[in-house]
């Protein structure tokens, strides 16, 4: 089969499409012929091993071997273990795993869900790292209840397209985007109440509060985030969002947890990280607001398996409207 090997860290041109074994299932794992792929920033950053704390992590490369990269991945199911329940060779499935840029990869199916019907590919293949991180971001991490306000920095992106229609599933009262010149009428048009260009507005300098603050642009001031907080409110930290090259970032998080414990204790402002999982219950909620009509798959631009080096350099140039897939093999 064709991969995208990563054998050396670097700029994105280190990775290489190389013939390599079809991998085989183990007795708790899926079999999945590859349809599409999604691009998301951790691929960029374990291409290039930046942050440095990222080279200690299970994302590292090895000596001598080559690993395959991607996360988010769509497709048909080809084999299961003999341990697997629940999936069947021919379903069609999405998720993620480890090496999805491949015509073949190996998953588990705890981290996959059956396609929504009417759903192709390339759509499905962006769902579950952005989809899963904006629906734990504010359900979990920021306990979003009906009738409060969210805003969302970074809102064109893939997290933040995803997390603007995820707020209004779950039943906010308001949602303010922030996105770059230009990406108003698209962030509107996921459901948005209101739409902020960053170059022009403020969020700080505004009289409205918000009860749950999503922070993915990762650039602000701590200070003028805990300023548009309400009282009880949360900001939650997604990602990173700064190139420091050791930490990556998780300074400033950690910084943004000092500064919870000085939020007071009878109706603090807090500060919270995020770390995301993608589960298959959270791929079905996913799945079930796709059916529905109440989630659209955001995709900015599709790549060919050849072109995932040009993928990641537009990913990393920004101002998408949306996320990036990565077409392996034509539908039908």
């Amino acid at each position: 089969m064709k991969a995208v090997v990563h054998e050396v860290y670097g700029p994105p041109e280190v990775l290489r499409v190389a013939e390599l074994d079809r991998p085989v299932p183990g007795p708790d794992e899926v079999l999945i012929q590859v349809h599409a792929a999604g691009v998301d920033p951790g691929v960029w950053h374990a291409t290039a091993g930046l942050p440095y704390l990222l080279r200690l992590t299970p994302f590292r490369l090895r000596r001598g071997a080559a690993r395959v990269r991607g996360m988010d991945v769509a497709g048909r199911v080809e084999a299961v273990g003999a341990q697997v329940t629940g999936v069947s060779p021919g379903d069609t499935v999405f998720g993620s795993c480890d090496g999805s840029f491949a015509e073949y990869v190996c998953a588990r199916p705890e981290r996959l869900a059956h396609l929504p019907a009417g759903l192709d590919f390339a759509h499905a293949a962006v769902v579950a790292v952005s989809g899963c991180t904006a629906l734990q971001a504010l359900r979990d991490t920021g306990r979003l209840r009906a009738g409060q306000s969210v805003l969302v920095l970074g809102a064109a992106g893939g997290v933040g397209a995803f997390a603007v229609q995820v707020a209004k599933a779950l039943g906010a009262g308001w949602v303010t985007a922030v996105c770059g010149p230009g990406q108003e009428a698209f962030v509107r048009a996921l459901g948005a109440d209101e739409a902020l260009d960053y170059t022009r507005d403020e969020p700080a300098d505004r009289d409205r509060r918000y009860d749950v603050v999503l922070d993915i642009a990762g650039h602000r001031p701590l200070t003028g985030l805990r300023r548009v907080l309400a009282p009880g409110g949360t900001v939650v930290m997604v990602g990173a969002g700064t190139d420091g090259r050791w930490l990556g970032g998780l300074d400033r998080q950690l910084r943004g947890l000092l500064l919870s414990l000085l939020g007071g204790r009878r109706r603090p402002k807090r500060f919270r990280m995020l770390f995301s999982t993608q589960r298959a219950a959270d791929l079905r909620q996913l799945a079930d607001l796709i059916a529905a009509g109440r989630l659209t798959p955001p995709v900015a631009r599709c790549f060919s398996l050849t072109a995932v080096p040009q993928a990641l350099r537009r990913l990393r140039e920004g101002g998408l409207q949306g996320k990036i897939a990565i077409v392996v093999r034509e539908e039908a």
